[in-house]
């Protein structure tokens, strides 16, 4: 956690008078060929980044627009242990501090094949992120956000079995929509400062067990109905009480939650700053 907050403090810094970019294109891809699981590791300094499902043909594949005086492209594949890194770095002395606004214009478009699991991770510096993993056979994801402002969607159920997905903040916004498409057992979110949104919607198949650990910061849980839901909080949101749940001990649940076919236990924990409960489905009070 303290690595992340001493890169999103070095990210925030900026050189006057910095050189004008240089933005240079790099392409990156493999064919697939039957491979039935795959270990990716993606690393994006600064930019704007989009990730999805491709095609089914192609194992993956990098699109990039970067600045070649400060970063250069990684590309590395080890066909024998099934497994790629690839993303853009920062070089040289210059650290991962954003100097211009022209920086910002580095773009990436990534995309994996549908066909194989895939055990995904991501590191993000100071980045614009919009990442989809509906499509995709998702085995597992762990995200380190950085000082990005990200955007992560199971638009639709994943299509196998996820074991989990950890992710974590410096000083970033996150949102993290349809976690309940993401079949994941346990997911676990870390958080330094700054504001993330956890939404829980889906189609539950299966029960999950969710830690969330905020620092200092704002987090938001949209829950949804359909499942029993039950949430237990430190000491230090003792009077917290949400809406639409009943107090049981240290922990709140949802109405129904002990007849409940599928079960949602959160777990949260956070020294300074606020949680709130939204409702998804019949009945909501809006977002």
């Amino acid at each position: 956690m303290r690595g992340l907050l001493l890169s999103a403090l070095a990210l925030t810094l900026a050189a006057p008078g910095a050189a004008a970019q240089t933005l240079r294109s790099f392409s990156t891809y493999r064919q697939w060929h039957g491979e039935t699981s795959m270990e990716a590791r993606l690393e994006f300094a600064a930019g704007a980044l989009r990730l999805a499902a491709g095609r089914p043909n192609e194992l993956y594949r990098m699109d990039v627009l970067y600045d070649g005086d400060r970063y250069a492209p990684l590309s590395d594949y080890d066909a024998a242990r099934g497994a790629v890194t690839f993303g853009l770095r920062a070089e040289g002395d210059g650290g991962l501090r954003v100097v211009s606004r022209n920086q910002l214009r580095q773009t990436a478009s990534v995309t994996f094949s549908p066909r194989n699991d895939l055990a995904l991770a991501v590191a993000l510096g100071a980045v614009d992120g919009d990442l989809e993993l509906g499509g995709l056979r998702l085995t597992s994801l762990e995200l380190e956000a950085g000082a990005s402002r990200a955007t992560v969607r199971f638009s639709q159920p994943n299509a196998t079995r996820c074991r989990a997905a950890t992710m974590s903040s410096g000083a970033a916004e996150l949102t993290v929509l349809g976690l309940g498409n993401s079949r994941c057992d346990r997911i676990a979110f870390e958080g330094g400062v700054g504001r993330v949104t956890l939404d829980f919607g889906g189609a539950w198949t299966s029960n999950s067990a969710v830690s969330v650990k905020m620092a200092l910061g704002q987090v938001t849980l949209r829950l949804p109905r359909q499942v029993g839901v039950r949430l237990t909080l430190d000491k230090f949101l003792a009077s917290f009480e949400p809406e639409g749940m009943v107090r049981r001990g240290t922990s709140y649940l949802s109405p129904g939650y002990d007849q409940a076919s599928r079960h949602l236990d959160i777990d949260v924990t956070t020294a300074v700053g606020g949680v709130s409960v939204e409702w998804e489905g019949p009945g909501s009070t809006g977002r």
